[in-house]
Protein backbone atom coordinates (compact mmCIF):
# COMPACT_ATOMS: atom_id res chain seq x y z
CA UNK A 1 0.00 0.00 0.00
CA UNK A 2 2.73 2.28 1.05
CA UNK A 3 3.97 2.19 -3.10
CA UNK A 4 0.48 2.50 -4.60
CA UNK A 5 0.95 5.93 -2.45
CA UNK A 6 4.01 6.87 -3.65
CA UNK A 7 2.76 5.71 -7.20
CA UNK A 8 -0.05 7.51 -6.96
CA UNK A 9 2.11 11.01 -5.40
CA UNK A 10 4.54 10.71 -8.35
CA UNK A 11 1.50 10.01 -11.20
CA UNK A 12 -0.36 13.11 -9.52
CA UNK A 13 2.66 15.73 -10.17
CA UNK A 14 3.84 14.45 -13.45
CA UNK A 15 -0.02 14.89 -14.63
CA UNK A 16 -0.64 18.62 -13.06
CA UNK A 17 2.31 19.84 -14.92
CA UNK A 18 0.65 19.34 -18.16
CA UNK A 19 -2.92 20.98 -17.24
CA UNK A 20 -3.65 24.75 -18.85
CA UNK A 21 -7.11 24.96 -17.56
CA UNK A 22 -9.51 25.49 -14.25
CA UNK A 23 -11.77 23.22 -16.05
CA UNK A 24 -9.13 20.38 -16.11
CA UNK A 25 -7.67 21.07 -12.70
CA UNK A 26 -10.69 20.41 -10.70
CA UNK A 27 -11.57 16.87 -13.45
CA UNK A 28 -7.77 16.44 -11.96
CA UNK A 29 -9.30 16.90 -8.63
CA UNK A 30 -12.06 14.57 -8.82
CA UNK A 31 -9.65 11.86 -10.16
CA UNK A 32 -7.05 11.76 -7.43
CA UNK A 33 -8.88 13.73 -4.28
CA UNK A 34 -12.77 12.67 -4.83
CA UNK A 35 -14.90 10.39 -3.23
CA UNK A 36 -14.33 7.55 -6.04
CA UNK A 37 -10.80 9.18 -6.44
CA UNK A 38 -7.61 7.51 -6.91
CA UNK A 39 -5.94 8.16 -3.10
CA UNK A 40 -9.47 7.11 -2.00
CA UNK A 41 -10.10 3.94 -2.82
CA UNK A 42 -6.34 2.98 -1.46
CA UNK A 43 -7.31 4.16 2.42
CA UNK A 44 -10.37 1.87 1.71
CA UNK A 45 -8.60 -1.14 1.96
CA UNK A 46 -6.87 0.18 5.21
CA UNK A 47 -9.03 -2.00 7.23
CA UNK A 48 -6.60 -5.03 6.72
CA UNK A 49 -3.69 -3.43 7.70
CA UNK A 50 -2.10 -4.69 11.20
CA UNK A 51 -2.22 -1.87 13.71
CA UNK A 52 1.07 -1.54 13.59
CA UNK A 53 1.07 0.05 9.71
CA UNK A 54 -1.87 1.89 10.27
CA UNK A 55 -0.49 5.03 11.83
CA UNK A 56 2.88 4.89 9.55
CA UNK A 57 0.10 4.67 6.47
CA UNK A 58 -2.72 7.24 7.39
CA UNK A 59 0.64 9.84 8.16
CA UNK A 60 1.71 8.55 4.32
CA UNK A 61 -1.57 9.35 2.80
CA UNK A 62 -2.10 12.59 4.79
CA UNK A 63 1.47 13.41 3.18
CA UNK A 64 0.91 12.49 -0.32
CA UNK A 65 -3.28 14.30 0.23
CA UNK A 66 -1.35 17.55 0.95
CA UNK A 67 1.44 17.54 -1.33
CA UNK A 68 -1.31 16.76 -4.39
CA UNK A 69 -3.27 19.72 -2.53
CA UNK A 70 -0.47 21.77 -2.82
CA UNK A 71 0.47 21.62 -6.53
CA UNK A 72 -2.90 22.08 -6.89
CA UNK A 73 -3.36 25.55 -5.67
CA UNK A 74 0.06 26.28 -7.33
CA UNK A 75 -1.15 25.42 -10.65
CA UNK A 76 -4.72 27.14 -9.91
CA UNK A 77 -3.01 30.08 -8.93
CA UNK A 78 -1.01 30.12 -12.46
CA UNK A 79 -3.29 29.49 -14.61
CA UNK A 80 -5.41 32.34 -12.89
CA UNK A 81 -2.47 34.46 -13.43
CA UNK A 82 -2.30 33.84 -17.28
CA UNK A 83 -5.96 34.75 -17.60
CA UNK A 84 -6.03 37.80 -16.12
CA UNK A 85 -3.22 38.89 -18.27
CA UNK A 86 -4.44 37.72 -21.08
CA UNK A 87 -7.61 39.71 -19.93
CA UNK A 88 -5.90 42.77 -19.36
CA UNK A 89 -4.29 42.40 -22.47
CA UNK A 90 -7.34 42.44 -24.28
CA UNK A 91 -9.43 44.58 -22.86
CA UNK A 92 -7.15 47.49 -22.00
CA UNK A 93 -7.78 51.01 -22.39
CA UNK A 94 -6.00 54.05 -23.69
CA UNK A 95 -7.01 56.47 -21.24
CA UNK A 96 -5.15 58.79 -22.88
CA UNK A 97 -8.10 59.14 -25.81
CA UNK A 98 -10.81 61.57 -25.31
CA UNK A 99 -14.23 60.36 -23.59
CA UNK A 100 -17.86 59.84 -24.90
CA UNK A 101 -19.62 62.30 -24.81
CA UNK A 102 -22.46 62.20 -22.16
CA UNK A 103 -25.50 64.28 -23.32
CA UNK A 104 -26.91 66.39 -20.42
CA UNK A 105 -30.30 67.90 -19.84
CA UNK A 106 -31.55 71.05 -19.42
CA UNK A 107 -34.25 73.24 -18.25
CA UNK A 108 -37.25 73.61 -20.91
CA UNK A 109 -37.05 77.32 -22.05
CA UNK A 110 -40.74 78.06 -20.46
CA UNK A 111 -39.05 77.05 -17.13
CA UNK A 112 -36.25 79.44 -18.18
CA UNK A 113 -38.83 82.16 -17.84
CA UNK A 114 -40.45 80.90 -15.15
CA UNK A 115 -37.25 81.20 -12.96
CA UNK A 116 -36.52 84.41 -14.08
CA UNK A 117 -39.95 85.76 -13.19
CA UNK A 118 -39.61 84.14 -9.61
CA UNK A 119 -36.43 85.74 -9.24
CA UNK A 120 -37.44 88.95 -9.87
CA UNK A 121 -40.70 88.88 -7.79
CA UNK A 122 -39.29 87.33 -5.06
CA UNK A 123 -36.29 90.13 -4.95
CA UNK A 124 -39.35 92.77 -4.60
CA UNK A 125 -40.81 90.35 -1.12
CA UNK A 126 -43.10 87.81 -3.37
CA UNK A 127 -43.23 84.21 -2.29
CA UNK A 128 -44.16 81.34 -4.19
CA UNK A 129 -47.84 79.83 -3.23
CA UNK A 130 -49.02 76.54 -5.13
CA UNK A 131 -52.15 74.88 -5.06
CA UNK A 132 -53.94 71.93 -6.23
CA UNK A 133 -54.66 71.84 -10.44
CA UNK A 134 -58.00 69.63 -9.53
CA UNK A 135 -60.12 72.64 -8.04
CA UNK A 136 -63.27 73.19 -5.85
CA UNK A 137 -64.98 75.10 -8.27
CA UNK A 138 -65.90 77.89 -5.39
CA UNK A 139 -62.22 78.73 -5.41
CA UNK A 140 -62.16 78.76 -9.19
CA UNK A 141 -65.39 80.59 -9.75
CA UNK A 142 -68.04 81.37 -6.99
CA UNK A 143 -64.97 83.45 -4.81
CA UNK A 144 -63.71 84.87 -7.36
CA UNK A 145 -67.04 86.98 -8.24
CA UNK A 146 -67.45 84.98 -11.62
CA UNK A 147 -71.24 85.21 -12.27
CA UNK A 148 -73.53 81.69 -13.10
CA UNK A 149 -74.49 82.95 -16.23
CA UNK A 150 -70.92 83.30 -17.23
CA UNK A 151 -69.36 81.75 -20.60
CA UNK A 152 -66.56 80.43 -18.55
CA UNK A 153 -68.32 78.35 -16.34
CA UNK A 154 -69.88 75.90 -19.59
CA UNK A 155 -68.49 72.69 -20.38
CA UNK A 156 -67.31 74.20 -23.57
CA UNK A 157 -64.85 76.42 -21.39
CA UNK A 158 -63.99 74.15 -18.25
CA UNK A 159 -63.11 70.77 -17.69
CA UNK A 160 -65.07 69.23 -15.18
CA UNK A 161 -64.80 65.96 -12.90
CA UNK A 162 -66.51 63.90 -11.32
CA UNK A 163 -68.03 65.03 -7.85
CA UNK A 164 -68.55 68.49 -9.20
CA UNK A 165 -65.01 69.98 -9.41
CA UNK A 166 -62.83 71.10 -11.63
CA UNK A 167 -59.62 71.19 -13.66
CA UNK A 168 -58.64 74.53 -12.55
CA UNK A 169 -58.70 77.52 -15.49
CA UNK A 170 -56.56 79.74 -14.19
CA UNK A 171 -53.99 80.00 -10.92
CA UNK A 172 -56.44 82.55 -9.02
CA UNK A 173 -57.46 79.74 -7.21
CA UNK A 174 -54.13 80.25 -5.04
CA UNK A 175 -54.57 83.47 -4.57
CA UNK A 176 -58.09 82.91 -3.15
CA UNK A 177 -56.83 80.24 -0.71
CA UNK A 178 -53.41 82.40 0.40
CA UNK A 179 -56.29 84.94 1.24
CA UNK A 180 -58.27 82.24 3.35
CA UNK A 181 -55.44 80.50 4.92
CA UNK A 182 -52.56 83.38 5.24
CA UNK A 183 -52.12 86.28 7.89
CA UNK A 184 -52.09 89.71 6.36
CA UNK A 185 -50.61 91.50 4.79
CA UNK A 186 -50.40 89.17 1.68
CA UNK A 187 -47.59 89.01 -1.29
CA UNK A 188 -47.68 85.85 -3.06
CA UNK A 189 -46.99 84.50 -6.70
CA UNK A 190 -48.89 81.57 -8.08
CA UNK A 191 -47.02 80.02 -11.09
CA UNK A 192 -48.45 76.59 -12.32
CA UNK A 193 -50.15 74.29 -15.16
CA UNK A 194 -54.00 75.76 -16.16
CA UNK A 195 -56.44 74.09 -18.09
CA UNK A 196 -59.26 75.07 -20.41
CA UNK A 197 -61.24 73.19 -23.64
CA UNK A 198 -59.29 75.27 -26.41
CA UNK A 199 -58.60 73.71 -30.12
CA UNK A 200 -54.88 73.48 -30.64
CA UNK A 201 -53.68 75.67 -32.77
CA UNK A 202 -50.38 77.64 -32.87
CA UNK A 203 -51.65 80.43 -30.31
CA UNK A 204 -54.10 78.02 -28.52
CA UNK A 205 -53.26 74.89 -26.11
CA UNK A 206 -56.02 72.83 -23.62
CA UNK A 207 -52.69 72.66 -21.26
CA UNK A 208 -50.48 76.08 -20.70
CA UNK A 209 -49.04 77.66 -18.01
CA UNK A 210 -49.88 80.89 -15.92
CA UNK A 211 -48.23 83.18 -13.36
CA UNK A 212 -50.93 85.33 -11.14
CA UNK A 213 -49.41 87.51 -8.63
CA UNK A 214 -51.41 89.44 -5.46
CA UNK A 215 -50.87 91.77 -2.98
CA UNK A 216 -53.39 92.66 0.23
CA UNK A 217 -52.67 94.90 2.60
CA UNK A 218 -53.55 98.54 3.71
CA UNK A 219 -52.89 101.49 1.41
CA UNK A 220 -52.87 99.76 -1.78
CA UNK A 221 -53.11 101.49 -5.22
CA UNK A 222 -53.11 101.62 -8.73
CA UNK A 223 -49.65 103.35 -8.41
CA UNK A 224 -48.64 100.44 -6.39
CA UNK A 225 -50.01 97.87 -9.30
CA UNK A 226 -48.30 99.90 -12.30
CA UNK A 227 -45.11 100.17 -10.56
CA UNK A 228 -44.42 97.05 -9.71
CA UNK A 229 -45.31 95.40 -13.22
CA UNK A 230 -43.23 98.17 -15.21
CA UNK A 231 -40.19 97.13 -13.36
CA UNK A 232 -41.06 93.37 -13.15
CA UNK A 233 -41.30 93.82 -17.43
CA UNK A 234 -38.19 95.69 -17.51
CA UNK A 235 -36.26 93.28 -15.56
CA UNK A 236 -37.43 90.43 -18.03
CA UNK A 237 -37.16 92.62 -21.88
CA UNK A 238 -34.78 95.05 -21.15
CA UNK A 239 -34.79 98.72 -20.24
CA UNK A 240 -35.72 100.59 -22.73
CA UNK A 241 -39.24 98.30 -22.58
CA UNK A 242 -42.18 100.78 -22.63
CA UNK A 243 -45.70 99.77 -20.95
CA UNK A 244 -48.97 101.23 -21.55
CA UNK A 245 -52.54 100.34 -19.94
CA UNK A 246 -55.86 100.09 -21.39
CA UNK A 247 -59.21 99.45 -19.70
CA UNK A 248 -61.06 96.30 -19.32
CA UNK A 249 -63.39 94.02 -17.51
CA UNK A 250 -62.27 90.96 -14.89
CA UNK A 251 -65.21 90.05 -12.68
CA UNK A 252 -62.36 89.46 -10.01
CA UNK A 253 -60.60 92.99 -9.94
CA UNK A 254 -62.21 96.68 -10.12
CA UNK A 255 -60.81 98.61 -11.59
CA UNK A 256 -59.17 96.43 -14.20
CA UNK A 257 -56.53 96.88 -16.92
CA UNK A 258 -55.04 94.95 -19.84
CA UNK A 259 -51.20 95.83 -19.74
CA UNK A 260 -49.09 96.00 -23.48
CA UNK A 261 -45.31 96.35 -23.87
CA UNK A 262 -42.98 97.24 -26.62
CA UNK A 263 -43.16 94.16 -28.85
CA UNK A 264 -40.51 92.34 -28.78
CA UNK A 265 -39.46 91.52 -32.30
CA UNK A 266 -39.84 94.96 -33.90
CA UNK A 267 -38.52 97.34 -30.85
CA UNK A 268 -41.94 99.24 -30.91
CA UNK A 269 -41.49 100.39 -34.55
CA UNK A 270 -44.66 97.89 -35.75
CA UNK A 271 -44.51 94.55 -37.45
CA UNK A 272 -46.80 91.66 -38.18
CA UNK A 273 -46.56 90.23 -34.69
CA UNK A 274 -47.79 92.81 -33.55
CA UNK A 275 -49.81 94.40 -36.03
CA UNK A 276 -47.94 97.52 -36.59
CA UNK A 277 -49.08 98.96 -33.18
CA UNK A 278 -45.20 98.63 -31.81
CA UNK A 279 -47.03 96.85 -28.57
CA UNK A 280 -48.50 93.22 -27.97
CA UNK A 281 -50.26 92.12 -25.22
CA UNK A 282 -48.78 90.95 -21.78
CA UNK A 283 -51.15 90.30 -18.98
CA UNK A 284 -54.15 91.91 -17.33
CA UNK A 285 -54.54 92.58 -14.25
CA UNK A 286 -56.60 95.12 -11.84
CA UNK A 287 -57.44 96.16 -7.73
CA UNK A 288 -58.92 92.71 -6.18
CA UNK A 289 -62.18 93.43 -6.34
CA UNK A 290 -64.41 94.01 -2.91
CA UNK A 291 -66.24 91.09 -3.46
CA UNK A 292 -63.52 88.65 -3.71
CA UNK A 293 -62.03 90.33 -0.50
CA UNK A 294 -65.36 89.61 1.51
CA UNK A 295 -65.61 86.05 0.46
CA UNK A 296 -62.06 85.59 2.29
CA UNK A 297 -62.94 86.98 4.89
CA UNK A 298 -60.92 90.22 4.24
CA UNK A 299 -62.87 94.09 5.33
CA UNK A 300 -62.18 96.05 2.00
CA UNK A 301 -63.02 99.32 3.95
CA UNK A 302 -59.59 98.58 5.65
CA UNK A 303 -57.57 96.64 3.45
CA UNK A 304 -57.16 96.87 -0.48
CA UNK A 305 -54.72 94.94 -3.13
CA UNK A 306 -54.21 94.43 -6.76
CA UNK A 307 -53.59 91.23 -8.97
CA UNK A 308 -52.48 90.42 -12.07
CA UNK A 309 -52.22 86.95 -14.32
CA UNK A 310 -50.21 86.24 -17.23
CA UNK A 311 -49.43 83.79 -19.66
CA UNK A 312 -46.22 82.11 -19.32
CA UNK A 313 -46.31 80.33 -22.70
CA UNK A 314 -47.37 83.40 -24.32
CA UNK A 315 -44.08 85.11 -22.98
CA UNK A 316 -41.48 82.63 -23.46
CA UNK A 317 -42.67 82.23 -27.36
CA UNK A 318 -42.33 86.22 -27.53
CA UNK A 319 -38.95 86.05 -25.47
CA UNK A 320 -37.49 83.37 -27.87
CA UNK A 321 -38.84 84.41 -31.12
CA UNK A 322 -40.59 81.02 -31.27
CA UNK A 323 -44.15 81.35 -33.57
CA UNK A 324 -46.09 78.36 -32.84
CA UNK A 325 -47.03 77.92 -29.00
CA UNK A 326 -47.01 74.11 -30.38
CA UNK A 327 -43.29 73.57 -30.64
CA UNK A 328 -42.62 74.19 -26.77
CA UNK A 329 -44.73 71.01 -25.91
CA UNK A 330 -43.28 68.82 -29.10
CA UNK A 331 -39.95 67.65 -27.68
CA UNK A 332 -38.04 68.61 -30.44
CA UNK A 333 -34.69 68.52 -28.97
CA UNK A 334 -33.14 70.09 -32.11
CA UNK A 335 -35.63 73.47 -31.32
CA UNK A 336 -35.42 73.13 -27.27
CA UNK A 337 -31.67 72.69 -26.94
CA UNK A 338 -31.46 75.85 -28.56
CA UNK A 339 -32.33 77.78 -25.38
Amino acid sequence: MKNQLLNISEEAKEKIQNLNALEDLENFRIEFLGKKGKLTSILRGMGGLSKEERPIIGKLANEVRADIEEELNKMKSSIEDKLMEEKLKRDKIDITLPGKEVLTGHHHPLYHVIGELQEIFESLGFSVAEGPEVELVKYNFDNLNVPLDHSSRDESDTFYVEGGNCLRTQTSPVQIRAMKDQELPIKVIAPGKVYRTDEIDATHSPLFHQLEGLIVDKGITMADLKGTLEYVVKKLYGEDTKTRFRPHQFYFTEPSAEMDATCVVCKGKGCNVCKGSGYIEILGCGMVHPNVLRACGIDPEVYSGFAFGLGLDRMTTLKYGIKDLRLLFGNDTELLTQF
